[in-house]
């Protein structure tokens, strides 16, 4: 999917083809208005407030998306045909019946899902947080839902709430909890926004007559009853609201509507992905890393590990350790988060190579950590690449080039630098913003002291011949 930046990155999740905000609500949206008919918490509350409710989010740095539902069974498949494009979306994709579609739900039966596994899995990995797709556009409520009976406990024969048992398990394990939920598509609910585009193709409405019916009257008896279940069900939990695809119909009368229940909890955090003019709390660029990140604003990179969100039992294309421990430290290296997504099969069990490269990566946080968590972004910049002068990317701007050397983030008294490409004797840095007073090796557990030499030119810090870490070697310069 390619994402159209159209004032904040707001873009249909794990859509087919091209559709960006700015399509689904059928025109340029308006400049964000500064107030609110409704206001939100980002529209009253003091920078000291915001920086004390964001504390936790910009600490964590690294987080666990799962998209888990009923699209797993199907797994990428229908009738026998492998369907195009991501798992999740293939009621969407393949225009599946409202009642077909429904009809899976007696099928699932994830008794192999285990709660106390995946967050011991995320934690493992380094990671701080889980995101979970509690209801995903297929309309499929992933817990105990009294406000409509299509849910996991309610509709298939394994009678039990996930969302549940992994709060009660991030509680003990220390991990914060979150909830994607899909406010305005719904592909089963009569009246719930359903859109089906194609490559270079206006969004056309709804496959079948089941879904007819009125969006404000979806909102009212579903949307916002499930989510009121959701911040009230689960003690402390939902550290995270995770919103996704805004369309026209979600006006600013009615997302307003969706605020003022969200203002009732002040600690919450939620995504630009409402709709009706809401900024939120975070920018969302998916499968995409921002080549400057977003200066003055909260932002987290969603991304897959392999091309789906969703199981997809046939698609095998999953990124390398390398890739991926790269992707997180450029992200860090940029003041964002990292939220990697997980896909469980029908069964609930993780597929083995996203359990593998989560492993790996969680090795090497346990070593370096300390240059990815409550960092803050590098004093350079220049290291990540430059935009070409005669290249150009798919909106007609200059195409940046990445480059893949090293990356650094900072504390207050240190500079992280993170290399990847290991330089034959010394590491040169030509600008220095702050006085170093010593070097090491943040994977030496003696932390021995490296040699550095004073230049005209900057400061060249002593090496040995070989790299530490095979994907990246952190080099601590302590500052005053």
């Amino acid at each position: 999917m390619k994402l159209v930046r159209v004032h904040f990155t707001v873009a249909l999740f794990s859509a087919v083809g091209v559709l960006s905000y700015a399509q689904l609500a059928g025109s340029k949206p308006d400049p964000w208005p500064a107030h609110h008919a409704i206001p939100s918490i980002q529209d009253t509350e003091t920078p000291a407030q915001r920086d004390a409710r964001m504390q936790w989010w910009r600490e964590a740095r690294f987080g666990m998306f799962i998209h888990w539902g009923l699209y797993s069974i199907p797994a990428g498949t229908w009738n026998g045909q492998r369907i195009p494009n991501v798992g999740e979306w293939i009621m969407n994709t393949a225009s599946i019946p409202v009642a077909d579609y429904k009809a899976l739900a007696p099928k699932f039966n994830p008794t192999g899902f285990s709660a106390h596994d995946i967050v011991a899995l995320a934690k493992s990995s380094g990671m701080k947080y889980i995101v979970i797709t509690a209801k995903h556009h297929d309309g499929f409520a992933m817990f105990d839902s009294k406000a409509d009976p299509f849910n996991i406990v309610a509709a298939t024969p394994f009678h039990r709430d996930p969302l549940r048992e992994l709060a009660e398990e991030c509680r003990r394990q220390g991990l914060k909890l979150g909830f994607y939920y899909s406010q305005d598509q719904d592909w089963t609910a009569p009246g719930g926004a359903a859109y089906k585009t194609g490559n270079h193709q206006p969004p056309t409405f709804h496959w079948d007559k089941a879904q007819d019916g009125d969006f404000a009257a979806y909102l009212h008896t579903k949307a916002i009853p499930q989510l009121k279940e959701l911040l009230t069900n689960y003690g402390n939990f939902p550290a995270v609201i995770w919103f996704d695809t805004p369309t026209k119909e979600m006006t600013p009368a009615l997302a307003g509507e969706i605020v003022a229940l969200l203002n009732q909890h002040p600690n919450l955090i939620w995504n630009n992905r409402l709709g009706g003019s809401y900024p939120g709390d975070t920018e969302t660029p998916e499968q995409y890393i921002p080549p400057q990140g977003f200066p003055g604003r909260d932002w987290e990179s969603c991304m897959t590990m392999n091309d789906t969100w969703g199981y997809k039992a046939y698609d095998t294309n999953f990124k390398s350790t390398e890739t991926l421990l790269r992707n997180l430290i450029d992200i860090a290296s940029k003041g964002g988060n990292y939220l990697l997504n997980i896909g469980p099969d029908s069964h609930g069990i993780v597929p083995p190579p996203e359990i593998e490269r989560l492993h790996q990566m969680g090795q090497w946080l346990s070593v370096n950590g300390e240059a990815i968590y409550n960092t803050q972004p590098t004093l350079f910049g220049g290291e990540a690449g430059s935009f070409s002068t005669t290249e150009k990317n798919n909106e007609g701007k200059p195409k940046f080039i990445p480059a893949w050397n090293w990356r650094s983030t900072t504390t207050a008294n240190k500079i992280y630098i993170e290399i990847f490409t290991w330089p034959s004797g010394a590491f040169h840095l030509g600008r220095l913003p702050r006085n170093v007073t010593s070097a090491y090796l943040l994977a030496d557990k003696t932390h021995k002291s490296l040699k550095i030499t004073r230049t005209r030119e900057g400061l060249d810090v002593q090496l040995p011949a070989k790299a530490l870490e095979p994907i990246a070697t952190v080099l601590v310069l302590n500052t005053n």
